[in-house]
């Protein structure tokens, strides 16, 4: 059997617990005389890495006082492509037919139920390879369980839909990809005393880093965290995370070893560079390769804009020096009591001219310092400075922002409005009334991906020019993108963890201004057609 070099007990050993060199290589032995079940290495023997044997004798070869297993909870976040799926099957298959447990439950958990089979068909794959489990383990592919035979124990994969499920009488569960699960409810039943009656219950936690910091895997991370970093102890938790700091420098090589302890044997370095250059090319692409490749949290799961580059068309505007020119709106409404926001875009008319952009933002008065206390952000500031305009009261004046685009439709030339029928069909009539042309905008892939994909381009080759307004910058950098499975992108105000009204509302204006020019009559996307990043 292989034995890892130079192994030292984990330092989160309580006084009262001793090292069983026996136990944790029993629980090594067990994993090794299991094969691997996926391309090059499959049918091979599984041969735990360093880190990977280190984990599992941690986590079974620490032991109490009484017998039985210290750490209750283990927590092992690491990115893509290190081997999750493989170690989390094996010490399912550990906890159901090698702790010698009458009637075991042993649960495999994730999001949805595809998630969570993915765990199971490695260990159905493993047990069919080995001689002396394929006797042992009946598998049920369709019902998604096993059943270990002679102490007529069972593992079952069980997806968040089954939370309302109670009476678990839980030896083992593995959560896989705990930072994809919609709300705690699945991982409060399956942890929160389902074990009680069992003497060494392991709740095995596995997972890349996620985006939501409100999640119950980002509590857990913080708990991780904490217990690493010596703020917190509890000696039923085992802490382990990979992964990158927020200072360090994604793009290096060797920041990418300290968060892929398997870079080099199951994850070619050559993969890595291939992403990590898409990722440069491709900004939309960062926070994705930060999150699953480097296992950092990151804002969103794709941070869209980037920034520097967004900050980079920071160009003086001059609103007076407009006044008469072709423009074209976007209106996004949202509700009485939020943001309304109102952007005009201005076509170039000339080939060294860039399309301007003239934001306006609303918010009621009187929920103005319940704001800035609740959102931690500087809307009075703001205010102050001209960037934001309240109305009297503590919902949105709509009669009040109708009278002031009809005033900048006095000093521009408003060819057409964008805006989202949604909660806007009273205010789109009025303006119609006031002689504005009005036009319907979808918020679904068809209508949003073209512009969105334009901004981009614009913002990259520096053809936009904003004047670096504040709301505006705040909306675009909070944007969260939702890609289909065709490539088409939109922002997506579910996701998005803030205001993008602005964003939305320039979006919708800018795909009306590249439609229909300074006056032209020729649209950018007729001569080249839509673009594809």
């Amino acid at each position: 059997m292989r034995k890892l070099k130079n192994y030292v007990p984990t330092r989160f050993m309580a006084e009262d617990s001793h090292y069983d060199k026996k136990k944790a290589d029993f629980a090594v032995n067990f994993i090794q005389c299991l094969c691997h079940t996926k391309g090059e290495w499959y049918g091979k023997k599984f041969e735990l890495m360093d880190w990977q044997e280190q984990i599992i004798r941690d986590i079974f070869g620490t032991i109490r006082s009484d017998g039985y297993r210290q750490f209750s909870v283990a927590y092992v976040e690491i990115p893509k492509k290190n081997g999750k799926s493989e170690i989390a099957a094996a010490i399912a298959l550990l906890l159901l037919c090698g702790d010698g447990e009458q009637r075991a439950e042993v649960y495999g958990c994730a999001a949805d139920r595809d998630q969570a089979s993915i765990v199971f068909d490695v260990a159905a794959d493993m047990v069919v390879q080995n001689p002396a489990l394929a006797k042992r383990i009946k598998v049920l592919k369709a019902k998604k369980r096993l059943i270990y035979q002679p102490t007529n124990s069972f593992y079952q994969v069980l997806s968040s839909e089954a939370h309302s499920k109670h009476g678990f009488n839980v030896h083992g569960v593995v959560f896989d990809e705990l930072h994809t699960q919609p709300n705690r409810e699945l991982f409060d039943v399956m942890t929160k005393g389902s074990g009680d009656a069992r003497k060494q219950p392991l709740y095995f936690l596995i997972t890349t880093a996620g985006t939501d910091t409100h999640s119950v895997c980002y509590e857990q991370h913080q708990k991780a965290k904490d217990i690493i970093e010596g703020r917190k102890h509890d000696s039923t938790f085992y802490p382990v995370i990979y992964g990158i700091e927020d200072d360090d420098d994604w793009t290096d090589p060797e920041v990418w070893k300290k968060a892929n302890p398997s870079l080099g044997e199951t994850i070619s370095i050559d993969k890595v560079v291939t992403a990590c250059n898409s990722a440069k090319e491709t900004p939309g692409e960062e926070n994705a390769f930060r999150q699953l490749r480097l296992n950092q949290w990151v804002k969103q799961s794709v941070r869209w804009m980037p920034m520097q580059k967004w900050d980079a068309c920071n160009f003086p505007i001059n609103p007076k020096t407009l006044e008469g020119r072709i423009c074209y709106g976007g209106l996004d409404l949202s509700s009485t009591t939020d943001i309304t926001s109102f952007v005009l875009v201005f076509p170039p008319i000339d080939e060294k001219d860039k399309y301007i952009i003239l934001p306006f933002f609303w918010v009621p008065e009187e929920t103005l310092a319940l704001r800035v206390r609740r959102d931690r952000v500087p809307y009075d500031i703001w205010e102050r400075q001209g960037h934001l305009i309240t109305t009297e009261g503590n919902v949105v004046h709509y009669d009040f922002i109708e009278h002031f685009i009809d005033e900048l439709g006095q000093k521009y030339n408003i060819r057409e409005i964008a805006f989202d029928r949604w909660g806007a069909v009273q205010m789109s009539q009025n303006l119609e009334g006031l002689g504005f042309t009005m036009v319907q905008f979808g918020q679904g892939f068809k209508d949003m991906s073209p512009p969105t994909k334009e901004l981009m381009r614009l913002v990259l080759n520096q053809q936009i020019a904003h004047g670096g307004h504040p709301v505006l910058r705040w909306n675009v950098d909070n944007i969260f993108i939702r890609r289909d499975p065709a490539g088409n992108i939109k922002a997506d105000k579910e996701k998005s963890t803030e205001r993008i009204d602005g964003a939305i509302a320039m979006i919708m204006a800018l795909d009306r201004a590249v439609r229909g020019g300074a006056g032209s009559g020729i649209s950018i996307y007729d001569e080249r057609g839509l673009l594809v990043l």
